[in-house]
C-alpha cells in the first residue's frame, strides 16, 4: 500500500502540470517559427528581393483545411480567459512582448500585473495621444499593421499579395439588394465590379492590411461613412501571415470573415475583418447579434444582417477614427471602396503603418 501511494503522487502532479507544459511547448515552438519566418522575409526585403510565389496545390489546401483550426481557435480562446496567477503574469507577457515586439509604452496601462489573462492583454487599450488621427487625408489606416497590397481593382480580381489574387464576388458575396443601399444600382448586365461603382468616372480601389500578433488588436473607422449591411461568412481559420498569403490562392475567401458594407461621400465603401488561426472571435462593437467561430456551419453559407430598419432609415454612421471592432490576436483588414480616378494612395507595399496614419486622398 505504501509503495502504491509513493507511486501515484508524482503521477498526479505531472497530470496537473500537463496543460501548462503543452502551452509552453506549443507557444515556444510557434514563437520560434514566427521569428524564423520573419527573419527570412526581412533578409529578402533588405536585399530588395521579392519573396517567390509558390501556390499550394489543391491537395495541400485540402490537407491544411483538414486541420481543426476552428476547434483549436475556440480552445485557445478559452485558454485566453483563464486568469493567470499574479506571479506568472509578468514572465508570460514578457515572453510575448519579446517575441512579437510589442511596445508597451503606448499602452494605457503599462503594468503587466494589471492584465488578469491573455485576452485582456491582447485587447489592451492605447494612450489617447499614441495614435493621432490624420485630419487632412480622406482615408486613414483602420489599424496597426503591414500593407500587403493596394491599388485599383481590375477585372473583378483583387490581390491579397503581389501576384496572388482572389475573386471580388467570392470575397464579398452576391450583390446586396437595392433596398438596403442608399445609392442606385448599376444595370444587372454589368460585371460585379461595375455594379459596385455607382458614379460615373469613379474607380474601385482596395487595400490589404495585415495585423501581426504584436500589433494593436482593435480596428477603427477608416473614414466618415455609413454602415448599412453586415455579411458574415463562416469558414476556415487558416493563418493569414504574408508567407501563407503568398502560398494559398483565395486565402481570404476560404477564411471566416465579416463584411461591413455601406457608403461614403464618393459611393460604395466596405471594410472586411478576416479571421485567422486563433482569431476565431471577431467583434463589431455596434453589432451584438454577431457570433463568429461557431462549432458547426454549412460550407459556402453566409448570414446577412441589415442595419436599416423602420426605426433607422440611415444605418450606422461612423466617424473617421471611431472605434469599430477588435480581433483576439492578429488578422487582416481589407478595404474595398469607390473613389474618383484622381484618388492616390500614399503607401508603399510592405511598409508598416499605424492606426490614424494616411492611406490616401484626392
Amino acid at each position: 500500500t505504501d509503495r502504491k501511494k509513493l507511486h501515484t503522487a508524482p503521477v498526479g502532479q505531472v497530470f496537473r502540470l500537463r496543460p501548462f507544459h503543452v502551452l509552453v511547448a506549443t507557444g515556444g515552438g510557434y514563437a520560434g517559427y514566427r521569428k524564423y519566418e520573419d527573419y527570412k522575409l526581412e533578409q529578402l526585403e533588405k536585399k530588395g528581393i521579392e519573396a517567390p510565389v509558390r501556390l499550394a496545390s489543391e491537395w495541400e489546401v485540402a490537407l491544411y483545411k483538414s486541420v481543426p483550426t476552428r476547434l483549436l481557435s475556440r480552445a485557445w480562446g478559452r485558454l485566453n480567459q483563464v486568469e493567470l496567477p499574479t506571479w506568472l503574469r509578468k514572465p508570460v507577457y514578457s515572453l510575448y512582448i519579446w517575441t512579437f515586439g510589442v511596445n508597451m509604452k503606448e499602452a494605457a496601462v503599462e503594468d503587466l500585473h494589471h492584465y488578469r489573462n491573455l485576452s485582456e492583454f491582447f485587447r489592451r487599450k492605447l494612450k489617447p495621444q499614441a495614435r493621432p488621427v490624420c485630419g487632412v487625408h480622406s482615408v486613414i489606416s483602420p489599424s496597426d499593421g503591414k500593407i500587403l497590397n493596394f491599388g485599383q481593382v481590375k477585372n473583378c480580381e483583387v490581390e491579397q499579395v503581389k501576384g496572388v489574387t482572389y475573386s471580388l464576388e467570392s470575397f464579398l458575396g452576391p450583390r446586396i439588394s437595392t433596398e438596403e443601399m442608399h445609392f442606385s444600382r448599376a444595370p444587372p448586365g454589368n460585371s460585379f465590379q461595375q455594379q459596385l461603382v455607382t458614379k460615373e468616372g469613379n474607380e474601385l480601389y482596395h487595400c490589404v492590411i495585415y495585423l501581426a500578433p504584436g500589433d494593436y488588436h482593435c480596428f477603427h473607422s477608416p473614414t466618415d461613412w455609413t454602415v448599412s449591411h453586415r455579411r458574415h461568412f463562416p469558414g476556415s481559420l487558416m493563418s493569414v501571415n504574408p508567407g501563407v498569403a503568398r502560398w494559398i490562392k483565395e486565402l481570404f475567401c476560404h477564411n471566416e470573415r465579416v463584411v461591413l458594407t455601406g457608403d461614403w461621400k464618393h459611393g460604395f465603401f466596405s471594410l472586411t475583418a478576416v479571421g485567422a488561426t486563433n482569431v476565431g472571435s471577431i467583434r463589431i462593437y455596434f453589432d451584438q447579434d454577431l457570433h463568429t467561430n461557431s462549432p458547426s456551419y454549412s460550407k459556402g453559407s453566409y448570414n446577412d444582417f441589415s442595419f436599416i430598419s423602420n426605426n433607422n432609415k440611415e444605418g450606422i454612421p461612423m466617424r473617421k477614427g471611431e472605434h469599430l471592432g477588435e480581433f483576439n490576436l492578429g488578422s487582416t483588414i481589407v478595404l474595398i471602396f469607390e473613389a474618383p480616378k484622381d484618388f492616390k494612395f500614399s503607401l508603399k507595399a510592405g511598409q508598416k503603418i499605424r492606426f490614424g496614419e494616411a492611406l490616401g486622398s484626392l
